[in-house]
């Protein structure tokens, strides 16, 4: 089979990731794949892993919500656009398109109608304008859907009619047990990721500001960078290195060793404001042991159990994150049995064999349909 993946984006976000932990899987099964997405690392990884790589053009769009100016540049580039995958895929003999961003799928639809068979894998909860025009074109071309978690299913319900949607949490490769040592002078607070008003950087630096008065021992680390060319991410990472003046904060920048970072932390926060869908950061952690404190939103709450593989705190405040980071200075002993809890839950649920295992799964369902 050969499979044509699709992607919006050059750089290494999450859903980058998930498909270059998917490629090895393919070739595998003896699958041709060919990658064509923007110039950047995500294609120089796949080519990297036997990947035929393809430049193409797409955006720049905002993150996050897109706006209505975003919208229509979408659906104007949709035809042109078109024609390149189209010509990609039949240059190819494409039998699937996988499509791993939504700001494709317009185009998509436009190129492979009466041609190859389409699944989107969706990363995201779509809402607004994207729901619509993702949905439009998921209808147009009957096309399969994956999503990572209940959560970013239920708005694309609607336009799956029987073939219904699939999903398929994120599965991470097992990391070295994390061996801190625990009643140490220092307590290690961290966040993983990109940097982004809606990963909530700011929010762990407020909060920052109120332990530092009652917990000294709290140490913070933020390690990540603004991703995608996203501008007013750039200037969102400035506010975040204003707030951090004067408290004991490290910024260590985009860092690929996640193993070394999770090793040096004690807790990891995931302050997401908006509604996250379930960070791969989560399960790494859990892979390597390391408690996680998070904000109930999006889909977390449907990979940490409460009190038992994670914490979770429902009020998307700094005030809020304070109070739960200093619960759990109180009871340690309740960190390290979420860890354990939780590392087990990485092998069984979250494990990137099972996670490659229902992924070819899935594909091979979408071509049967």
């Amino acid at each position: 089979m050969k499979i044509l993946c699709l992607d919006q984006f050059g750089d290494l976000g999450g859903a980058q990731r998930c498909l270059l932990e998917l490629l090895p899987a393919m070739f595998n099964r003896g699958w041709s794949v060919r990658v064509a997405a923007p110039q950047g690392p995500f294609t120089q990884r796949a080519a990297a892993l036997g990947a035929a790589a393809e430049p193409t053009v797409c955006g720049p769009y905002s993150c996050g919500r897109k706006t209505l100016a975003d919208v229509a540049r979408m659906l104007a580039e949709a035809k042109p656009l078109a024609g390149e995958i189209r010509e990609l895929a039949a240059g190819y003999g494409a039998d699937l398109i996988y499509v791993n961003g939504p700001r494709l799928l317009p185009a998509v639809a436009l190129a492979a109608r009466n041609g190859a068979r389409v699944l989107f894998h969706s990363h995201n909860r779509l809402g607004g304008l994207s729901r619509l025009a993702a949905g439009r074109a998921l209808a147009m071309t009957r096309a399969a859907t994956v999503a990572s978690c209940r959560y970013v299913a239920r708005p694309l319900a609607a336009y799956s009619g029987r073939r219904g949607i699939r999903v398929v949490y994120n599965g991470v490769r097992e990391i070295a047990l994390a061996r801190r040592s625990p009643g140490g002078p220092e307590f290690r607070i961290g966040m993983i990721g990109r940097i982004s008003p809606e990963k909530g950087q700011a929010v762990l630096l407020r909060a920052a500001r109120i332990l530092h008065r009652t917990s000294p021992e709290c140490r913070f680390l933020i390690c990540g960078a603004p991703l995608f060319s996203d501008r007013a991410a750039f200037r969102y990472r400035a506010e975040v290195e204003a707030l951090a003046e004067g408290l004991p904060v490290e910024f260590a920048g985009w860092r690929e060793d996640v193993e070394s970072v999770m090793a040096d932390l004690d807790l990891l926060v995931v302050p997401s404001v908006s509604n996250d869908a379930t960070p791969r950061v989560i399960m790494e952690a859990f892979s390597a042991g390391v408690p996680v404190l998070a904000f109930a939103s999006g889909g977390i709450p449907e990979i940490i159990e409460r009190g038992v593989t994670g914490f979770l705190v429902e009020d998307r405040s700094a005030e809020a994150l304070a109070a739960g980071i200093r619960d759990l200075l109180r009871e340690p002993h309740r960190l390290r049995e979420a860890a354990e809890n939780a590392r087990a839950k990485a092998r069984t649920d979250f494990s990137l064999d099972q996670y490659r295992a229902q992924m070819i799964e899935s594909i091979e369902a979408a071509m049967r349909a």
